[in-house]
């Protein structure tokens, strides 16, 4: 089993930034990819960003492709999210994801692991 605890959240002005943390624990070494996911209020689970375990492959949304940045401290076992120039309509509960599978991943359905979600709120 691998555990995944997420933490930043909070709310935010538009055009300011956060920093989203997910810290693996357990089975980290069955790990592939990693992933960040948001839901907003009546919306579907949707696809933020991607890395794989060792670092070196990142992707992105289109919504969110210049404006996020995702990368991982190897050391510590999280990965981070860093989010700027946030839009109200990045308001979501944020949640992290770790996968088994070979292949990127940009689908709930693809991932194993998942942690309790953080809120994000960005006011206008």
């Amino acid at each position: 089993q691998v555990q995944l605890v997420e933490s930043g959240g909070g709310l935010v002005q538009a055009g300011g930034s956060l920093r989203l943390s997910c810290a693996a624990s357990g089975r980290t070494f069955s790990i592939m990819y990693m992933g960040w996911f948001r839901q907003g209020p009546g919306k579907e689970r949707e696809f933020v960003a991607g890395i794989r375990w060792n670092g070196r492959t990142t992707y992105y949304a289109d919504s969110v492709r210049g404006r996020f940045t995702i990368f991982r401290d190897n050391a510590k076992n999280t990965v981070y999210l860093q989010m700027n120039s946030l839009k109200p309509e990045d308001t979501a509960v944020y949640y992290c994801a770790a996968t088994r599978g070979l292949v990127a991943q940009k689908t709930p359905v693809g991932y194993d692991y998942w942690g309790q979600g953080t809120q994000v709120t960005v006011s206008s």
